[in-house]
């Protein structure tokens, strides 16, 4: 098993205690019942460290995540650190749940505080704009022409392990999505109610066209590690979209990987 060193950042906690982990597993099990998580690829996790653990968003996103954490704690003794968007922190109770499992908000100097304490880092490249899908963007890769997880992977030589999910789409169905709220009559006050508009999430349905997600399988895929001293150029800014490019065309990869593997198992049923 490989263990993780506990140390913590002092403004924004630190990886989940003993005791805060077993409540956890304790309390994911119903969704482990419920979602039926697999995982492949674990043993493409190496022990040196820092990591991060790079990979897809899905929307309304959330379960994915928390059975991940579960699923890295149970096979391989990982304590994962994720990086929240900034609004996470700003909500009451909310931000200290997320504290108290090691969850700290995306900023630069925090990431760079985990990466120099050797910690296993989780970052969603397409960031809220990747939860807060629009119709026809399913397990769509939203990153744009975002390189600061490479540019830090780069600065502190942390190895990347790019990850995929598949399952977490289907749980619920969009019915309407930000495009079709700002097109609407209540578009001027949704435009000014939310200045992000990669904010504004979807009005979904899920279990017989309610609010409750679909009892759908979850996958879970992580791809071998890149590291660092693959990427040789001189120029930086070459390096960080090179290390971004590798690592997206590798979670694409195991997307499709997951979704051959689903189809499979759905023919088989």
């Amino acid at each position: 098993m490989r263990a993780m060193a506990k140390k913590t950042i002092e403004a924004d906690g630190g990886p989940a205690g003993d005791r805060a982990v077993a409540v956890l597993l304790n309390a994911v099990k119903p969704l482990e019942r419920i979602f039926r998580p697999t995982f492949e690829g674990i043993e493409n996790i190496p022990t040196d460290r820092p990591i991060l653990f790079v990979g897809n968003h899905v929307v309304w996103s959330g379960i994915d995540i928390i059975l991940m954490a579960a699923g890295l704690m149970r096979e391989a003794d990982i304590r994962i650190r994720p990086l929240g968007d900034r609004a996470h922190f700003m909500i009451p109770l909310w931000r200290d749940v997320l504290r108290t499992y090691g969850a700290v908000e995306g900023s630069r100097p925090n990431c760079a505080k985990l990466m120099r304490e050797r910690q296993c880092i989780l970052v969603y490249p397409g960031g809220a704009r990747e939860v807060a899908k629009r119709r026809g963007e399913k397990y769509k890769l939203l990153w744009g022409n975002r390189v600061g997880f490479a540019k830090m992977a780069l600065e502190h030589d942390a190895t990347i392990v790019p990850f995929a999910t598949v399952g977490g789409e289907e749980m619920w169905d969009i019915v309407i999505d930000a495009n079709d709220l700002l097109a609407s009559p209540i578009g001027p006050l949704v435009d000014k109610l939310f200045p992000r508009k990669d904010f504004i999430a979807p009005l979904v349905k899920g279990r017989g066209g309610g609010p409750l997600p679909k009892p759908v399988k979850m996958y879970y895929r992580f791809e071998p590690a890149i590291r660092m001293s693959e990427f040789t150029m001189t120029d930086a800014d070459e390096r960080a979209a090179a290390v971004r490019d590798r690592t997206k065309s590798a979670v694409e990869a195991a997307l499709e990987t997951l979704f051959a593997r689903r189809a499979a198992e759905e023919g088989a049923s």
